[in-house]
């Protein structure tokens, strides 16, 4: 089954989506096979990945409501070499949409079950909110990939977002752990950001990553082209720094199975 990991933070502007384009992307590069979901209305992992979100016949919203199954709702984002089920602006309206359902936290993962097998990995972008939305990713979820700047409001952010995990745990899904937290827009200059990464380390240990992503602005254009960073400018230093990760999620991974055998 694919590892199925919620990449998320309540604080908006920290590197969210650039992250579930880019490691989605350097994931396939090491020839996994990826799927990426847009769970944010927004749309941005969906335009990033180089998908029209104006000219969808399906998207994600059908797949909450039950009326496309999720493999009928794959696109094959091609350029950027990974599957992605994209969304659009019409996901704001999920909330209402979703209000009298049954099970309507765990509708995400009722529709990837057929299709998990499917995938070495399969990312969750989700909202910069707790909404149904991101309830239902957390839901689907195995782990969750917690991108943050270095800085003060980031550490309230996560604490916000720590309480929240402990609560979907709790109450629905006892498999539900942290992936690993993910330092992006790092600036080594930054006495804060020393810092506050000592502290990451020192509450969290080796769920810290050991790469850290630079602030980079082949990253921040790269969407614009709908590709990651990979395919815009592999020689950038965001780019190189998330082909990185993925070396360090595979072996992660690969001692994990060492481990359990």
């Amino acid at each position: 089954m694919g590892k199925i990991i919620a990449v998320t933070n309540q604080k908006g502007g920290v590197g969210k989506t650039t992250s579930s384009i880019n490691i989605a992307a350097s994931l396939a590069a090491t020839k996994r096979k990826v799927l990426l979901i847009d769970l944010d209305p927004q749309g941005n992992a969906s335009s990033g990945c180089g998908v029209d979100k104006d000219e969808l016949e399906f998207h994600v919203l059908d797949v909450l409501l039950g009326e496309k199954s999720a493999r009928e709702c794959i696109v094959d984002a091609e350029q950027a070499g990974i599957h992605i089920i994209p969304t659009n602006s019409d996901l704001a309206a999920a909330e209402a949409h979703l209000l009298n359902m049954d099970n309507k936290e765990a509708r995400l993962k009722a529709a990837l079950e057929p299709i998990a097998d499917d995938y070495d990995y399969i990312f969750i972008d989700c909202p910069p909110s707790l909404s149904i939305l991101t309830v239902n990713a957390l839901v689907a979820a195995r782990s969750v990939m917690i991108p943050m700047q270095c800085e003060y409001y980031a550490l309230e952010g996560l604490s916000a977002l720590l309480q929240t995990i402990q609560q979907i745990t709790e109450a629905v899904n006892p498999d539900l752990e942290i992936e690993g937290i993910l330092r992006t827009m790092y600036d080594p200059r930054n006495r804060l950001a020393i810092e506050v990464s000592g502290q990451l380390h020192e509450h969290f240990g080796e769920k810290v990553y050991r790469t850290v992503i630079p602030r980079n602005v082949r990253l921040a254009e790269a969407p614009s082209y709908g590709l990651p960073a990979l395919l815009y400018d592999r020689l950038s230093r965001g780019a190189k720094a998330y082909l990185a990760l993925a070396g360090e999620m595979i072996r992660r991974q690969e001692t994990m199975v060492g481990s359990a055998a």
